[in-house]
């Protein structure tokens, strides 16, 4: 089977020959420069679009566009085979032979989702490394991996978060039919492919775009990364083209089975219909056929943008199937660590009341006023939507990574507080996701690392520190010194998943604990969550939590949780256990207990 996406701008292969259209409207001229080819000039064809039709070029075929003094990429270049500063290479998409033709995705309410990132999640950082790793989730009980993004970025490493060329799937890990043979295996096995996506900035190197397309960007609006991409000034129309076709890029010629959209609160538009709901929108209208699932990081928590995530149903009024629940994270590392300080501020006042609302409602802010947002409401009423509206997790990359040695939770937290966390994340019906390695109790970091030159090398290394000096522990130069430079081999080496260690007692005790509590999750939550939406309620005594899921037919799941290191007066059961941390009886609960119970409907037990 073939599957190809005909762009309208960029290399397109056809029966004549390569057609070529180049969007490049601060410019006067524009030539077609073929690698050991000729040098062809390209015609006008309004709207600041440069044409040409070429039988010189054909697949495999290497070139670049001129404009002015400047010998470029292009934008909608497919493969790079020389990284972001080497010519484009002409994809024959429908060369490749696609085996999954009967692959129509799995439902959501399936999802067990398993976040990684290709080039240190194997030894060989590729595509092709983490197939080899596919028996190991398959056991774990995962359904889903999530990729980072694989757009193209400049240097040997990086997060993803600084492509340049948005389509074009990076050399290092495989490139395009590394990508495509990755799918097509991940569906053999019955796993589904999601891939984050960044429409908020582009990276700060190899982007080429302000010298020849300014209006691709506006002072309408200012960002973290400086002036916004255009979605609502002159010229914008083609900008949301852009990103929109991205998507359905991806999506079709690459059959992934969804996208997480990067930090769309970011993304600046006072449209009538905002780009965000547009981008939706335009996916359900052309792929109508097949599990297609959206996920929004939304720090803005917008639930009015969620509503198609239970197998297609409409369960709200948006396009999007999910968001990633940062609020879940940051009020269970509250809960179970004594961390308070940046955001984590904002759950410090009576943490368990936010675990419970987190857990029965979605959200912890819902308009409230956020003070470490200086004063600003946050969010909307989440309610309404159901548990598989929020994806959930205890660890990402972001939350890993984002800390100064890139250390993960179990640094900040007991084994007891660790186990707690985890049967919570895993038994209850919200989408669990697992960030790599956490399965076995990683040691490794996962720092942030990124391979630029010259001046922005050193501006990477002086923001890194900067970032961090405001932090107690990171006060004097000889602290800040200590912090892993993101730009060494040895930064990036270290957070490469050392697969030996599963070897050891205490990774496969964690390991055994994942898998007996995602079995249980496959034969016991997950029957309830095909019944439809759930109305969650809860209930918080001194450090006992107590929170209840009532299904359409009246199926009950209950989660009883004593998330304090003292034990506690027990809270009463409903229905049968379905699973505990600790065998508990009478009137007191041990530390860190957590159980899970199931009722059937009209209050009768299993």
């Amino acid at each position: 089977m073939k599957r190809h996406r005909r762009l309208p701008f960029g290399a397109e292969l056809g029966a004549e020959g390569v057609d070529f259209r180049f969007w490049a409207p601060g410019v006067d001229a524009v030539s077609l420069i073929i690698e050991n080819g000729p040098s062809l000039p390209m015609q006008q064809a309004g709207g600041g679009f440069y044409e040409l039709r070429s039988d010189a070029a054909g697949a495999g075929t290497r070139y670049w566009y001129q404009v002015g003094d400047l010998r470029v990429p292009d934008p909608v270049s497919r493969y790079q085979p020389q990284s972001t500063a080497g010519a484009s290479e002409i994809v024959d998409a429908q060369a490749y032979d696609w085996q999954d033709a009967d692959w129509k995705g799995r439902p959501w309410h399936e999802q067990v989702i398993y976040e990684l990132h290709v080039g240190s999640f194997s030894k060989a950082g590729s595509f092709v490394g983490i197939i080899e790793h596919f028996d190991h989730l398959l056991s774990l009980g995962v359904t889903t991996i999530e990729l980072m993004p694989v757009a193209e970025c400049p240097g040997r490493w990086n997060w993803g978060y600084d492509g340049v060329l948005l389509f074009a799937v990076e050399e290092r890990y495989g490139g395009p039919e590394g990508l495509k043979r990755l799918v097509d295996a991940a569906h053999a096995k019955g796993i589904s492919v999601l891939l984050d996506v960044v429409y908020n900035h582009f990276g700060p190197d190899g982007n080429y775009l302000h010298a020849y397309a300014p209006q691709f960007f506006t002072d309408k609006h200012r960002t973290p990364w400086g002036a916004a991409i255009n979605f609502d000034d002159a010229r914008s129309e083609v900008v949301r083209q852009f990103f929109i076709e991205n998507a359905l890029y991806w999506l079709q010629e690459y059959h992934l089975d969804g996208l997480r959209f990067d930090a769309v609160h970011a993304i600046a538009d006072d449209s009538e219909v905002d780009f965000v709901t547009e981008l939706g929108q335009r996916i359900r209208q052309e792929i109508p056929h097949r599990h297609v699932h959206l996920i929004l990081e939304n720090d803005d928590n917008r639930s009015s943008v969620i509503g198609y995530g239970y197998d297609g149903a409409k369960t709200g009024p948006g396009p999007f199937t999910a968001q990633w629940n940062d609020d879940f994270h940051h009020v269970l590392r509250v809960a179970i660590t004594e961390q308070r300080s940046g955001y984590y501020a904002d759950y410090a006042k009576e943490p368990l009341q936010f675990v419970a609302r987190v857990l029965a409602e979605g959200f912890a802010y819902q308009g409230e006023v956020s003070k470490h947002r200086d004063g600003a409401e946050r969010g909307e009423p989440s309610a309404a939507l159901p548990p598989t509206a929020f994806v959930s997790f205890i660890q990402n990359h972001d939350q890993v990574g984002n800390h100064a040695y890139g250390w993960r939770l179990h640094h900040f937290a007991s084994r007891d507080a660790m186990r707690a966390a985890t049967a919570i994340l895993l038994l209850s019906p919200q989408i669990p996701m697992l960030w790599m390695g956490q399965e076995w109790n990683c040691q490794q970091p996962f720092p942030f690392f990124c391979d630029f030159t010259g001046d922005l090398a050193d501006a990477v290394r002086k923001g890194r520190a900067e970032e961090f000096k405001s932090f107690p522990e990171f006060q004097s130069e000889e602290a800040r010194q200590r912090i892993p430079d993101p730009l060494s081999e040895s930064t990036f080496d270290s957070a490469v998943l050392d697969w030996s260690a599963l070897a050891s007692e205490e990774s496969k005790a964690w390991l055994d604990d994942y898998r007996q509590l995602l079995g249980l999750r496959r034969e016991q939550v997950i029957p309830l969550l095909a019944k439809g939406g759930a109305v969650g309620s809860a209930n918080v005594e001194g450090s006992v939590l107590d929170v209840q899921w009532r299904f359409a037919d009246g199926a009950v799941l209950q989660l009883i949780a004593n998330l304090s290191d003292q034990p506690s007066a027990a809270s009463p059961a409903v229905g049968r256990k379905l699973f505990s941390t600790h065998e508990a009886g009478g009137a007191q609960l041990p530390p860190w207990y957590v159980a899970f119970n199931t009722q059937l409907r009209s209050g009768v037990a299993e």
